[in-house]
């Protein structure tokens, strides 16, 4: 796996800031859009922590789980079947 949870979580806050639980939900879209492989497919880049922390880095200002949907919503215009990593809820 190219994405290490723990510190993907730890980097999240270290970052953007937000609750754990923000982060957590940020952690687990974001493996799992690295376990489905569409990224590499579609990008031709592995996702990796530093991948996401960039992209994130790139959104307006926000929380953990703002800047996910905003880049995930990027991914959705550019290539399509995207908005299922969305994060619609979480807890806080």
């Amino acid at each position: 796996m190219f994405i290490d949870p723990e510190r993907l979580e730890a980097r999240l806050r270290d970052e953007f800031g937000g609750t754990p639980g923000q982060a957590r939900v940020v952690v687990r879209q974001a493996v799992d859009l690295a376990d489905a492989g569409q990224y590499e497919a579609d990008v031709g880049a592995t996702l990796t922590t530093d991948v996401v922390i960039d992209e994130l880095s790139d959104a307006p200002a926000g929380t953990p789980p703002e800047r996910w949907n905003w880049w995930i919503g990027s991914l959705e215009l550019a290539y399509g079947d995207y908005g299922r990593f969305g994060i619609q809820r979480y807890r806080k």
